[in-house]
């Protein structure tokens, strides 16, 4: 299929609490002509025999190969693909590398809050969904990570009414296109 305007990957990462959720959604129906990727949904996807990814480098693999092959089709289709996961720069380099024959615009913007704001909003949570130190261990994950600065787009002082700023932000700064 051919598509007519230039078709863009948005990769939406950052610790747990941060906003990825929030923010790729309303990224999503911002946009004309979209598809919306949990990676947190395709992990699910994997019933008996999951493991977690970040104790499994297969599992990781899994669903980095399902987050692909699903993007990959909706570019196929002209769709901007919105991806909202916890994605480190060794994972948007690979996507990157997988996609490029396909001549996108990839955006990786890492959503980033202090720590003390993370814990608050995910003793937010319904208890099922919290969390808890894993908010943590993923935010020293991130600055240990090689995380270009550039890419963090600060969230701490935001409130769900400036979600049409950052969504703004996102689509038009760029300082968040992935080379």
């Amino acid at each position: 299929m051919t598509t007519e305007h230039s078709v863009t990957i948005y990769l939406l990462s950052g610790p747990a609490g941060v906003g990825k959720s929030t923010t790729a959604i309303e990224l999503v129906k911002s946009l004309s002509n979209s598809a919306y990727l949990s990676g947190d949904d395709i992990s699910h996807m994997h019933i008996n025999g999951r493991v977690k990814p970040w104790e499994s480098k297969q599992e990781h693999d899994l669903i980095w190969n399902n987050i692909l092959k699903l993007t990959r089709n909706f570019i196929d289709y002209g769709c901007d693909v919105v991806i909202d996961y916890i994605t480190f720069p060794k994972d948007a380099e690979w996507l990157s590398n997988q996609v490029r024959d396909l001549g996108v615009t990839i955006k990786y913007v890492v959503l980033w809050a202090e720590k003390d704001t993370l814990v608050k909003r995910d003793a937010m949570r319904i208890e099922k969904e919290r969390m808890g130190d894993r908010c943590l261990v993923l935010f020293d994950e991130f600055i240990h990570s090689g995380l270009n600065h550039n890419q963090l787009l600060h969230t701490s002082l935001l409130t769900p009414h400036d979600i049409q700023h950052v969504v703004r932000e996102i689509k038009t700064d760029n300082r968040f296109i992935h080379i």
